[in-house]
């Protein structure tokens, strides 16, 4: 039980607060440059925190992560160019604002209702992580093994608009986490007698080439020029603004819990799904696409919620279930540290980092957010080259401090190439990186099963919760395949009409 007096010794004996405020800010620049998503971000600075204490490494991506989700709605107010994945529903009435000569007051909206929607996503991770957590502890080899097979399945099933194309892309992950030592009988296996194999892959590598080298490949042939002007301030909403504004803020919290608990969820599905819930339940829906403040309010408290109710299955079961859960994750085990009930006991310190520098990073967003502004326009008013040239030194200096190894760059900037073909042919990049990520549970677990049962298969239909999970992933991948007949049925059917 953590108490006030822990939380004090966090504060005063920790450089919780600057790393909470260096993380939000780093987030919110991040999330302000569009292309740059919140996991993009996350990747970035995740190789400088290999050497940090893991309590404030933790903390500090958790920040990165709840800072990119407010940055993304300022390009998408102002240039009508969502910065990250989950803005996209804030374009619709934050630049119809923007138009009206309000942009100020858009900004000022998005601001303080991702400040509701984090607050009331923070006060749930508190109260519903730990006691899920120890479900976990009525899990077997079978029931780890079971449940690495949901998490690729589901994100598999909804990570693309082909399944096939997303379980290949997992079966690649679960290839590359093979390379190293065997876990179960220490025998080296695919390293081609490269030293720097040993050890396996890192997964902070494969993230940092999937996501952050792709992009830049992706965004290197792209000749489109943005420019903010440079006279907007934010403005704060006043009382009477958030009252009227209580009803979608509240319809974005609610939604934002959902999605976040909902495997495959996230921020952008909650934040159109909190957009049309909100237009449903308004008293003024005709002002919807037309520069409504609550078609701002509605999303932004949902995706903001959801950056820390996705922590809740990443925490208590160790299965991501976005981009960046997924790169918060990848921190976990690069410091040792396996999401459980253990972790809670083991090493309370960092979950309560992880809950206090959250709540500094949401406090101070609302000074931060304001302050910060001048500096996002400018930066993403510099020419494209200078940016991009910035981005891959801050990658490539990253990589280098984890091992100072030459070969972590040339793997990276391999992995970045694969990516860049695998976005050519519509692959998605998730379910590999999960592969990679969750591989070592989902091998070792299901070799320990076999070592259990004498080679006897029958232990995976044994267990109960085992049972349960394989069979959550199965309804998934029907699920993805009834959905692609349904979509290529209709599409053929109007092929037909037309």
């Amino acid at each position: 039980m953590t108490t006030f007096w822990d939380i004090l010794h966090l504060l005063t004996a920790t450089p919780l607060v600057p790393v909470a405020i260096l993380g939000l800010t780093w987030g919110i620049l991040g999330g302000a440059l569009p292309g740059i998503s919140a996991s993009i971000t996350m990747a970035l600075v995740l190789p400088f925190t290999y050497t940090m204490d893991p309590a404030m490494a933790i903390a500090l991506l958790a920040c990165v992560y709840i800072g990119a989700e407010y940055g993304g709605s300022i390009p998408a107010i102002l240039i009508r160019t969502p910065g990250t994945n989950s803005s996209a529903a804030t374009v619709i009435d934050g630049y119809e604002l923007n138009r009206q000569g309000r942009a100020g007051e858009a900004l000022g909206i998005s601001l303080m209702s991702g400040v509701v929607g984090s607050l009331f996503g923070l006060a749930m991770l508190a109260l519903l992580t730990e006691p899920l957590s120890w479900l976990a502890l009525a899990f077997k080899p079978t029931s780890y093994f079971a449940l690495g097979i949901l998490g690729l399945s589901v994100i598999a099933s909804m990570g693309g608009d082909s399944l096939l194309k997303g379980l290949a892309s997992a079966v690649v992950g679960l290839m590359i986490a093979t390379v190293g030592t065997d876990p179960i009988s220490g025998v080296t296996r695919f390293t081609f007698d490269v030293a720097d194999l040993l050890s396996g892959v890192e997964p902070v590598v494969v993230m940092v080439g999937l996501f952050a080298l792709t992009e830049l490949m992706s965004q290197s042939g792209s000749t489109s020029v943005t420019q903010l002007g440079g006279s907007i301030r934010i403005r704060l909403p006043g009382w009477a603004m958030m009252r009227k504004l209580r009803r979608s803020q509240a319809i974005g919290c609610f939604l934002g819990l959902f999605e976040g608990l909902t495997p495959g969820g996230g921020g952008s599905v909650a934040a159109f799904m909190s957009y049309n819930e909100a237009r449903r339940w308004s008293k003024t829906p005709e002002q919807f696409g037309k520069g409504s403040e609550e078609g701002i309010a509605a999303p932004e408290a949902a995706n903001n919620t959801v950056a820390s109710t996705a922590l809740i299955p990443l925490l208590s079961f160790g299965i991501p279930s976005s981009n960046s859960t997924a790169v918060l994750l990848g921190g976990l085990l690069m410091h040792g540290l396996l999401p459980g009930p253990r972790l809670f006991e083991q090493n309370p310190q960092v979950i309560d980092s992880l809950y206090v520098g959250s709540l500094i990073a949401i406090i101070a967003q609302i000074g931060v957010g304001v302050l910060i502004l001048p500096a996002c326009i400018w930066l993403v008013n510099r020419p494209r080259p200078y940016r991009a040239g910035f981005i891959l030194a801050l990658i490539l200096s990253g990589l280098f401090t984890l091992n100072n190894s030459p070969f972590d760059l040339g793997l990276a900037l391999a992995l970045g190439l694969m990516g860049y073909l695998m976005r050519l042919a519509r692959f998605p990049v998730l379910p590999m990186i999960l592969g990679v990520v969750l591989g070592h549970m989902v091998e070792s677990s299901y070799r320990r099963s076999l070592v259990l049962s004498g080679g006897d298969f029958h232990i995976f239909i044994e267990d109960p919760i085992a049972v349960g999970l394989l069979g959550a992933a199965l309804f998934f991948i029907v699920f993805s395949l009834a959905r692609e007949y349904r979509d290529a049925r209709r599409t053929q059917l109007q092929e037909t009409h037309s």
